[in-house]
């Protein structure tokens, strides 16, 4: 069984059926639902893999015609959804015609646990084959470098910038918030690159001392100071034929900055004691969480150095703005650690999924990874919960699904923004939201805006 989605969501109006059949499935993370509406609400929250749905239902539970319509409405929000309707005995033809409208398979009550068990665990098993082979297809579709895992819009158009740029000589300024994989994306514009047979070396500037990091950038001669034992490689000459990933450059000591400003413009190296020049054949990759602009302005940064260390400046976004990405890097660090630890852990609860979704994520990916490495390793139960990865459940529980409810909130802001640029006069408010006047009056009425 998939440790993705474990979900079965059991539509039953009968509370001891319920319980029975619950009772069955304990090793699922169960879902309870007794008529359409709370169903379908179950269905848009967590997106049950495998749904049992009792045909007769209230308020008509003599007729198979609610069954039927919360069937089609399911199938309308989720077409992988695989739905086992449960029929009476004698109630074949209802079950074909479930079958003909999309449903996986059918079952004949009286409740017998080993052949819906049997039937479920069928249905799941399907499920996860199909996931597997669109998540195969489109990763044939989108296959980028290694290490990227990702399917957000904000990351694809990431990764498609890197290949673009890659086969270039261009010196690429990555720039973002701390953990969001700058050194990753380094590493692809190396690996698609024409130096990708070169060595990939990637120094912080940040953690190294002050005095340290000219001779770790140029290298040094035997004898130049106090300690300079034999003549040693700088990271730079060291890169030569390949790529070189300068990290935090934000952080680059002023004094520096000339120096290595002369080497981005010429090429040439000379150690520490030596006069020697030495011709580099190198591609430049930088990167920074800082506002450079700002250090400018405070004379903290070169101008001259950072137009020519961002000929091409690529934005990568934080994990909170990486819509879908959270819970696929979720699940990847899951599996990895999962198996790293030899746990047996089937995956994460429905609060955790909720929680992970609503978290800001400040710490962006590292962060992420981090939390699921401890909860796995910390973990008691079956499934990772919100409170394994110390994430704050209330948060989760107010995140808010409701299409409608989300539709109208915007409307009204936007309503609002329009009426006050045109202080409160209909007619140009309307012309700004591209809707007719008698539009407008009807939205402002059924929203009861005050203006």
């Amino acid at each position: 069984m998939s440790i993705d989605n474990n979900r079965l969501l059991i539509v039953e109006d009968d509370p001891g059926l319920q319980s029975q059949i619950r009772w069955c499935f304990e090793d699922y993370d169960v879902l309870l639902a007794e008529d359409r509406e709370s169903a379908l609400e179950q269905i848009r929250l967590y997106k049950p893999a495998v749904v049992t749905l009792d045909l007769g239902l209230p308020p008509e539970i003599d007729n198979v015609s609610e069954g039927i319509a919360t069937l089609k409405q399911i199938l309308e929000i989720d077409p992988n959804t695989k739905v086992i309707v449960v029929t009476g005995q004698d109630e074949k033809e209802n079950a074909v015609q479930a079958v003909g409208l999309g449903a996986y398979d059918f079952y004949s009550k009286p409740f017998q646990p080993e052949i819906l068990s049997l039937i479920v665990r069928r249905a799941f098993r399907l499920h996860d084959l199909e996931r597997e082979n669109r998540v195969l297809q489109d990763t044939s579709k989108h296959e980028h470098f290694n290490g990227v895992i990702a399917c957000s819009p904000q990351m694809q158009s990431v990764c498609k910038a890197i290949e673009k740029i890659a086969p270039s000589d261009a010196t690429v300024l990555l720039l973002g918030e701390s953990g969001t994989g700058k050194e990753i994306c380094a590493r692809g514009l190396h690996v698609k690159g024409r130096r990708s047979q070169g060595n990939f070396v990637a120094i912080n500037c940040a953690a190294i001392p002050d005095n340290l990091l000219e001779s770790e950038l140029f290298g040094y001669e035997k004898g130049a100071f106090t300690g300079a034992v034999k003549q040693t490689i700088g990271k730079i000459e060291y890169a030569d034929g390949g790529t070189l990933f300068l990290d935090e450059m934000g952080d680059l000591p002023f004094s520096l900055q000339a120096k290595l400003l002369r080497f981005l413009q010429e090429r040439v190296i000379e150690r520490i004691g030596s006069h020697k020049p030495i011709p580099v054949n190198v591609r430049i990759v930088c990167a920074t969480h800082q506002n450079l602009r700002e250090k400018i302005e405070k004379g903290e940064f070169r101008e001259d150095l950072f137009y020519r260390i961002s000929e091409i400046p690529i934005e990568i976004p934080p994990l909170r703005d990486r819509e879908g990405d959270i819970i696929l890097l979720a699940k990847y660090f899951f599996n990895e650690y999962n198996e790293e630890q030899g746990s047996k852990l089937k995956g994460f609860s429905s609060d955790a999924l909720l929680a992970m979704e609503s978290y800001g994520w400040p710490g962006n990916v590292r962060e992420l990874q981090n939390r699921i490495k401890r909860a796995v390793i910390m973990c008691d139960g079956k499934q990772i919960t919100a409170s394994d990865l110390e994430l704050d459940k209330t948060s989760a529980d107010r995140m808010n699904f409701n299409l409608t409810e989300l539709r109208e909130k915007v409307e009204r802001q936007a309503i609002l923004r329009a009426l006050s640029y045109a202080n409160g006069k209909v007619a140009p408010a309307a012309k700004l939201l591209g809707v007719s006047r008698p539009t407008l009056y009807d939205l402002i009425n059924k929203l009861d805006i005050k203006y």
